[in-house]
């Protein structure tokens, strides 16, 4: 005989059971499902009005995070943090300066927690420089919702790693940072975590494409968080933000604004890494390599200007002047989107040399690549122009001086162990252009060097500069690191390997060297001056030093005060 009294349990079991499930998502008993009512008692409408209102009360009372040495807690803002979402709520763009173990990435995330649950249609995304932090990040803001009350959530209506749809119709998307990531939708609010350290050339392709998303309403907002990596994209943005030159608002933290971060804590932790990796991650320094051919103080010190003219990758920095004199080199690639052809124009009429233009691009075709020279070399007094033959250059070249019929292309010739000269004269071994060989290298890095630290050469140009913080020794010389590229620190190299050719003093009338030479003799001069001459109108010609000793005192030595 059945059980009937058994069978009728296991029904109510099995009816409670759906019951519940129709009000959660997926059985996930932390999560409410779609079109569940919430018994609103005036408690939790009074708190609902508090949270809508204000993130950061939302935050300070609703939001847990997992603490490394205690579990799940609320999470407690620290002053700077507040400061933070104050920001993120009142601003359409903000840019952040943060050392590491800051909490910056759970502030954010806990902010856009709330812009999701009290903005119905919006859509997020959440942008790292892989997919798997980016995911992650997007973990921590599902924990902090499935442990909300249930009156403050709204239903789901999809839970993935990736993506988080909400009955309300707002979207949270996460994603590697790519030119791709964004395009096509439109967002209300782009956040980009540890932004310095995704590689250049996707950073800017990323701004290429999501700028028309950004632009297209009055509401977006973007948020960039990172800690300094080098002087990247996210250094400009930073430096522009603080000279007010583009409209994010810069917020910097120190690390000692993080409760327990003392000086004892700042010697322990130099000790268990390294004093570079603690001025970068800790002060937040933007530095390059350690090895790099220029010196890193001179690095920090260069200053970028905004062109006063950008079209088709080509940036002016100053127009042509009627007479002076300007000479180009040119890096040419092979156009399929790795190497960048690349070139630098400078005015070589005085010393110190300016760079007044620089063209960059990764996709420009050898064939189309000698029509943009053409262009710019006739616009600036037709200028002398050497290009760098090694890969693609010699079509480049050839078609220059003998298609577009350009005058002043450079030619070269081999002097036996003198390596290449400017200039062909009878010799059997001309060719248009240089090759760069290991001399070659090895003579324009010196000079460089010298040129830029005693500031006989003037780079104006961000990405050039960009370059040479990541122009590093390798193998006995120096090249760009690995995930960079060199091509216009390329074009500075063989520049000042230019200068020193003779060829170069007839055609400026300039001697580098000689220049340099005067400047150390005059600068050795003031350092040996005998300290306190003064001309006070009277005829006295000597000095006794307390020696004794009688110094004859010529007028040009004489100090006027």
């Amino acid at each position: 005989m059945r059980n009937t009294s058994l069978g009728v349990e296991k029904i109510k079991t099995i009816k409670k059971k759906v019951r519940m499930s129709s009000k959660t998502y997926l059985g996930n008993p932390n999560l409410k499902g779609m079109g569940v009512n919430v018994d609103w008692t005036p408690e939790a409408v009074e708190e609902y009005k508090k949270c809508m209102k204000s993130p950061l009360y939302f935050i300070k009372n609703y939001v847990q995070i997992i603490n490394v040495d205690r579990g799940l807690v609320k999470f407690d803002l620290w002053d700077f943090q507040e400061d933070m979402v104050n920001k993120f709520h009142d601003e359409r763009f903000v840019i952040c300066k943060m050392p590491r173990q800051t909490g910056k990435s759970t502030t954010i995330i806990s902010y856009l927690l709330h812009y999701i649950l009290f903005n119905p249609e919006v859509n997020v995304a959440v942008l790292a420089n892989k997919g798997a932090v980016a995911r992650e990040l997007l973990s921590r803001l599902q924990l902090a919702y499935e442990h909300l009350p249930k009156f403050l959530q709204q239903g789901v209506t999809v839970w993935n790693k990736g993506n988080i749809e909400l009955e309300n119709g707002s979207k949270i998307l996460a994603s590697a940072t790519s030119g791709s990531a964004v395009r096509g939708s439109s967002f209300n609010i782009i956040f980009l975590d540890e932004f310095a350290h995704v590689p250049n050339t996707i950073a800017e392709s990323f701004f290429t494409s999501v700028y028309p998303t950004i632009s297209s309403g009055e509401t977006t907002k973007v948020f960039i968080v990172s800690t300094p990596l080098g002087m990247n994209l996210f250094y400009k943005m930073w430096i522009d933000a603080e000279e007010k030159r583009n409209n994010y608002v810069p917020i910097e933290v120190h690390y000692t604004q993080v409760p327990g971060r003392d000086e004892k804590w700042k010697l322990e932790t130099i000790k268990n890494t390294s004093e570079t990796q603690f001025n970068q991650e800790f002060l937040c320094e933007f530095l390059g390599s350690t090895h790099t051919l220029i010196d890193p103080s001179k690095l920090r010190s260069m200053v970028f200007k905004k062109p006063i003219f950008s079209n088709n990758n080509i940036d002016v920095y100053e127009e042509p002047i009627k007479k002076a004199t300007y000479c180009m080199i040119v890096d040419t690639a092979q156009g399929k989107g790795l190497d960048f052809s690349a070139f630098s124009v400078f005015d070589v009429s005085q010393i110190p040399y300016r760079q007044v233009v620089k063209y960059r691009d990764n996709k420009i075709s050898p064939m189309l690549y000698p029509n943009i020279i053409y262009q710019v070399g006739m616009k600036y007094n037709t200028a002398f122009t050497l290009l760098e033959i090694n890969d693609m250059g010699s079509q480049v070249a050839e078609a220059l001086h003998y298609d577009l019929e350009y005058e002043n292309v450079m030619i070269t010739s081999m002097k036996g162990r003198a390596g290449q000269q400017i200039g062909g004269g009878f010799s059997k071994n001309i060719q248009l252009g240089i090759r760069t060989s290991k001399q070659l290298k090895r003579i324009g890095c010196a000079t460089l060097k010298e040129m830029i630290e005693t500031d006989k050469l003037i780079i104006p140009d961000f990405e050039t500069i960009a370059e040479l913080t990541t122009f590093a020794s390798k193998h006995n010389s120096y090249e760009a690191e690995e995930g960079t590229h060199d091509d216009l620190a390329m074009t500075l190299v063989i520049f000042a390997w230019l200068v020193q050719q003779r060829y170069f003093k007839d055609m400026t009338d300039l001697d580098l060297r000689q220049k340099m030479y005067e400047d150390y003799e005059e600068q050795f001069e003031q350092d040996m001056l005998p300290f306190g001459i003064i001309d006070d109108g009277l005829e006295e010609d000597t000095y006794t030093d307390n020696t004794g000793q009688t110094w004859e005192v010529s007028p040009s030595q004489r100090s006027y005060f």
